[in-house]
């Protein structure tokens, strides 16, 4: 017999505010850098990054970068 395996995206489940606040507390609670940045990616593409991106004021490329888990938000000279 053979094992199925899916895709599983917690983003998917982070619906509420009440879910997104859970998730973020456990990740914090680890003090892990890096998880912590990788949760707050997920909560970024649950939430929208445009939508993330507006109310933050940081740009989508800003994000992007943050939540890679590398980056920080700050911008390369040159750039907005």
């Amino acid at each position: 017999m053979t094992e199925t395996f899916s895709d599983f995206d917690p983003a998917d489940y982070l619906t509420s505010p009440a879910a997104i606040a859970e998730f973020m507390s456990d990740a914090l609670e680890t003090g892990d850098t890096g998880y912590i940045a990788k949760a707050l990616g997920v909560v970024a593409r649950a939430k929208g990054m445009t939508e993330l991106a507006r109310e933050t004021g940081l740009s989508r490329e800003q994000l992007y970068r943050f939540c890679s888990g590398y980056g920080n938000p700050t911008p390369k000279p040159g750039l907005p």
